[in-house]
This record gives C-alpha cells, structure tokens and sequence, in this order.
C-alpha cells in the first residue's frame, strides 16, 4: 500500500464521516426523513435521518478512494472537497427555507467549508506525480547519482 496524503485524508475522514453516519441515528429518532429542523448532535450539529445517509453515503465514497490507490483517493478528495466547499457555502442561504432537506444549520456550514477546504486542498496540492514521496523530496536524475 503506497503511503500518501490524499489515501491518508480520504480514509480518516471517510471512517469519521461513516461514525457520524451511524451515530447520527441516535440523535435523529423520531426527526422526520427530510424534516428541516432536526436533532442535535454534540448540542452543535443539526441532522435528520436523509443527513444521517449523506454522511454514510460520502463516508462510503471517501473511504473506499482512500483504501484503493492515489488517483482514487486524489480524486475523491477532490470531488468531495468541492462539493462540501459549495454546500458549506449555499447552505448559509438555504437555512430557513424548505430547501434545508438536510436539517443544516450554521454549525454544518462551518464543518462543511472547513472539510471542503481540508479535502479540496489535499486533493488539489498532494501527490502531484502520484507518490507522496515526490511531495517531500527532489526527483533524481542520472547526474545525480554517484
């Protein structure tokens, strides 16, 4: 297995987001599917139960690309990344409407743009020739070698 940023990242945060998955049914029992008030989780985050499948849902994705190889989990990253960096984004707009099918509130949208930055910014910087080591050392050339 190829030590990396990127499979480092999408792996840790793909276990976090599956234990939030799971975990986030207990504090969402008797929310409705899609309500847009939820319940809590560690008195911050809001959830319902469809917030509660996204989270196993990009957990899933995140940790398979992680434990496959770097072009997966740069990608994955990446994608992922981009798509919290938006919803961290749209969500401060969408919080009082009933487009808010995830029960988000402000603590979400701080969590999803700190992820998304996280993500998007491993995906995009890290592993460049796919190798963590071509990150942390020059390349050698034949002249180089004695």
């Amino acid at each position: 297995m190829t030590k990396s940023p990127n499979r480092l990242v999408a792996t840790v945060f793909g276990a976090v987001y599956l234990l939030t998955g799971l975990i986030g049914f207990a504090a969402t029992s008797g929310v409705g599917f899609a309500a847009i008030k939820g319940g809590f989780l560690l008195g911050i985050f809001e959830l319902n139960p469809l917030h509660n499948i996204v989270h196993l849902l990009i957990g899933a994705v995140l940790l398979i690309g992680g434990l496959s190889n770097v072009s997966a989990a740069k990608a994955v990253n990446t994608l992922v990344g981009a798509v919290y960096l938006l919803l961290g984004i749209v969500g401060f707009f969408i919080v009082d409407s009933t487009l808010n099918i995830l029960a988000l509130n402000t603590g979400d949208h701080f969590l999803h743009l700190v992820s998304g930055v996280l993500l998007l910014g491993v995906g995009l910087a890290m592993d460049r020739s796919g190798s963590a080591a071509s990150m942390t050392s020059p390349r050698r050339t034949r002249s180089d070698t004695p």
